[in-house]
């Protein structure tokens, strides 16, 4: 069969694209303003992406088009689509039907962490045995692959909240009717999908009404929005998690000295490992994937292990090099909280020395200002700040950051580049936040701090 994908670059779709492969079937895809890492592994799958989005790729007609929620009425390709009347479907519902009915599932949903939960639940599930499938929002560097199609009963699936189609408005997740479920936290998000966090606790408490009553709802045991979601009623057995130990959870996590993961199940001690991570973000991720795999019959010890030898997540805190002595970080936060907690749990790791931050406010929700009000507060950690002014940012980003001398807002790249790479001092830590590709700034600062220093290390990444 010839399934053609529209958006194929989205992680989601691109994941699509490489099950659907890896199940036999001819692929082929489009999209625009494609960039790392989802190109790359669709070129390394031998998966021809169409530039654009015009009609003529639907000549010869494919036998299934599959739809990504990039795409809506009035390009080209898509009414030519409808007017052909061509099958069509979106990705959760081809993914739905054709591989997850055969499954048991495990979902994992919220606001943060859910690539890095989703990758390391994968991770213990395949050191346990189990060849779990799996679909991830980002590529974990235990797999080197963002999906496979699996070869035992279990599949692991990112599960987030946003529309599923321009022809579907329904949450992607209200698809894939997990057994198990993680809800890792909830906040407001997706301001071009949902007009208040009221409006996303209603998708997510669809989500708890589909769980079986003999299945698992894994959730943390102090976040309020969630709490407010079980409220209205709750079927499935459930495990709260934390990393504070004030928070009364049936699970802890803690981060202890020395790099050293400390596990508890209320008040007794559990084990530890020392693992590669760090933040309580992170220690939380763990704990929700370890009571997820336990949920799916993995012994604790055996998931404690595999935690200790995660690798991580490409983008997610990656080390991308040093330079004569800076250290430079590719991290995906583009969230006021994720910028906060990725902020403190480098503080945590490595107390002495500065922390700068370059950061792109990308995402739709942060275009809108909806987080203009708390991402000032989210950045205050850091010693130094530059924050781009993409072309037609509906707000004021200097009036919301206020008039600190540590924060520059500026609209050119290159002025970015230069400033930052002039700035920094051995024993720095410098951390570019996006969502998106950055227009290479990773790459540009790479290239200018070389320069400056006279060489650097590009190094097997580290993640934290």
């Amino acid at each position: 069969m010839h399934i053609h994908i529209l958006g194929i670059c989205g992680t989601f779709m691109a994941g699509v694209a490489a099950i659907a492969r890896a199940a036999g079937h001819r692929v082929t895809g489009a999209d625009q303003g494609v960039y790392p890492p989802m190109s790359d592994q669709l070129a390394a799958l031998g998966i021809d992406v169409v530039d654009g989005y015009g009609h003529a790729q639907l000549d010869p007609a494919p036998d299934v088009v599959v739809v990504g929620n990039v795409m809506t009425r009035g390009v080209p390709v898509i009414e030519e689509l409808l007017n052909r009347n061509i099958a069509y479907t979106s990705g959760p519902e081809w993914l739905a039907r054709e591989v997850l009915r055969s499954q048991r599932v495990i979902g994992v949903a919220g606001t943060h962490g859910k690539t890095t939960t989703t990758s390391l639940l994968a991770h213990i599930l395949e050191r346990a045995g189990l060849e779990p499938g799996f679909l991830i929002g980002g590529i974990p560097r235990d797999f080197d692959t963002s999906a496979r199609f699996g070869g035992g009963s279990l599949f692991v699936i990112e599960a987030d909240e946003y529309d599923t189609a321009f022809f579907d408005k329904r949450a992607k997740f209200l698809h894939y009717r997990p057994e198990i479920q993680i809800i890792n936290n909830l906040e407001f998000d997706h301001a071009d999908i949902y007009p208040d966090l009221a409006a996303i606790q209603n998708q997510f408490h669809q989500l708890v009404r589909m769980l079986p009553s003999q299945g698992r709802l894994i959730v943390p045991a102090a976040d309020t929005a969630i709490r407010e979601v079980l409220e209205r009623g709750c079927w499935t057995p459930v495990d709260t998690f934390a990393s504070d130990p004030d928070d009364e959870a049936d699970w802890t996590a803690r981060c202890g000295d020395g790099g050293v993961l400390e596990l508890f199940e209320g008040n007794l001690a559990r084990g530890s490992r020392q693992w590669a991570m760090t933040g309580s973000y992170n220690a939380e991720n763990a704990v929700a994937a370890l009571l997820a795999a336990r949920a799916a019959g993995v012994p604790t010890e055996t998931a404690l292990e595999a935690i200790g030898d995660f690798r991580g997540v490409k983008r997610r805190l990656e080390q991308r090099g040093e330079f004569g002595g800076v250290i430079l970080y590719d991290d995906f936060a583009h969230h006021p909280t994720a910028i906060r907690r990725t902020i403190a749990g480098i503080r945590h790791e490595m107390p002495a020395g500065r922390v700068i931050i370059v950061l792109e406010p990308r995402s739709n929700t942060m275009k809108l200002g909806v987080h203009r009000d708390t991402l000032g507060e989210s950045l205050e950690a850091a010693d130094r700040v530059w924050v781009y002014r993409p072309p037609g940012i509906g707000w004021d980003i200097s009036a919301a950051l206020g008039a600190s001398p540590a924060v520059s807002v500026c609209s050119d790249i290159a002025d970015i580049v230069r400033s930052v790479a002039e700035f920094v001092a051995p024993a720095d830590r410098l951390v570019v936040m996006s969502n998106g590709g950055f227009d290479n700034m990773h790459g540009r600062l790479e290239a200018a701090l070389m320069q400056r220093f006279g060489g650097g290390t590009r190094a097997s990444p580290v993640l934290r």
